[in-house]
């Protein structure tokens, strides 16, 4: 079997899928791509067991057939390779690969494309389009909150809360919570299942960040994700998602007003003086004046900050996780954010001050006990 293809096309297409490809996997054949061809049309699928990624392209070629071709040897050869046709030579009976550019020669060993694990069908699934951009986003606002805590599997992916006209997506590890909806998505019936961080990871730079539709698919066990000639497949997790509306205040009465930016930095500033295990930063809110106070008392470290804020009720001093606070402004769009606060033992609500179009964001975190 012999095929031509442009070193760099094949080695952008690769880049998108080797993000599954686990380094210390337990079958052998997983550190592989596996490789078809049918017609001109070269399909390249990459697999841990729990994710599938296929992408596809155009090559020369005369014959069909299958191979499987070690990952990481393949990648690092063709990053080292300026643009140029390559024209693989396969022997299907002994599965040697020989790859020929402009000015050599390198051969790998194959494997048996038998061997590679078979996908899972599309069987029984319902199905949805929304646009590449609002998946992206979507994952971009909400991954960063999914716990890593393997104890509560639910909560180490991202809920997907399906309604006929509105998608939500919900993520928690139990300290914050974030919950993002679209409603620019028709979906044909009501339902719910968990993705999990992996999966989203690698979508979110599969994707291109635009306008282009995407199509999901879901099944009882599995996640599909189509776009153009690239398709992910993954397992869904197993397990039940906390009822997070319970855990949303209803009324936070007193509200907080501040430049994003400036809060930012100014969180980053006092932080670096905060305990590294607590990262805790104390609020205190009288008037116009926010005052940002952080202290390490083994190391004698202490850090305060005063800014102008617009604010609504009655003076209070709450403390939060200074790296929590700043992730959640980095997923916030517009240039102010709100506060909604009740007590210094509620959770607070974070919110942009301005909606943007189709979406709407609400984060949650839970305030730390002050040191007094």
């Amino acid at each position: 079997m012999k095929f031509i293809v442009s070193s760099s096309s094949l080695l952008k297409q690769l880049q998108q899928i080797s993000g599954v490809i686990n380094s210390n996997t337990v079958l052998p054949i997983l550190e592989d791509f596996l490789f078809s061809i049918d017609k001109n049309e070269l399909t390249v699928v990459a697999t841990d067991l729990e994710t599938v990624m296929r992408v596809k392209l155009e090559v020369e070629a005369k014959e069909n057939g299958r191979i499987c071709i070690p990952a990481k040897i393949l990648m690092d050869s063709l990053k080292n390779l300026p643009d140029q046709p390559l024209t693989f030579h396969i022997d299907l009976n002994s599965y040697a690969v020989e790859i020929t550019s402009d000015n050599g020669k390198y051969k790998v060993m194959g494997e048996n494309p038998e061997n590679f694990p078979k996908e899972p069908a599309a069987d029984d699934t319902t199905s949805f389009t929304m646009s590449a951009t609002g998946l992206v986003t979507a994952i971009n606002k909400t991954l960063f909150a999914v716990s890593n805590d393997d104890l509560r599997p639910a909560m180490t992916g991202v809920f997907f809360e399906i309604g006929t006209d509105s998608l939500t997506f919900v993520a928690t590890d139990a300290h914050r919570l974030v919950k993002y909806v679209r409603t620019d998505v028709k979906c044909p019936q009501a339902d719910s299942f968990i993705v999990p961080k992996k999966p989203l990871n690698l979508l979110k730079s599969a994707l291109p960040d635009n306008d282009s539709e995407i199509r999901i698919a879901y099944s009882q066990n599995h996640f599909f994700v189509q776009h153009e000639g690239a398709q992910m497949i993954c397992r869904l997790i197993d397990a039940r998602f906390p009822d997070y509306k319970v855990v949303i205040p209803k009324d936070n009465p007193y509200r907080l007003t501040v430049v994003k930016s400036d809060f930012q930095n100014a969180l980053k500033r006092v932080g670096v003086f905060a305990n590294k295990s607590t990262n805790q930063v104390a609020l205190n809110i009288t008037g116009s004046e926010l005052q940002l106070s952080a202290q390490d008392v083994d190391f004698s470290f202490e850090g305060n900050e005063r800014m102008n804020c617009q604010y609504t009720g009655d003076d209070m001093q709450i403390a939060f996780n200074a790296k929590f606070l700043i992730e959640m402004l980095n997923a916030a769009e517009g240039d102010e954010i709100s506060i909604e606060l009740a007590t210094a033992t509620k959770a607070g609500i974070l919110k942009p001050s301005e909606k943007e179009e189709n979406e709407d964001l609400l984060m949650l975190v839970m305030p730390l006990m002050l040191n007094n």
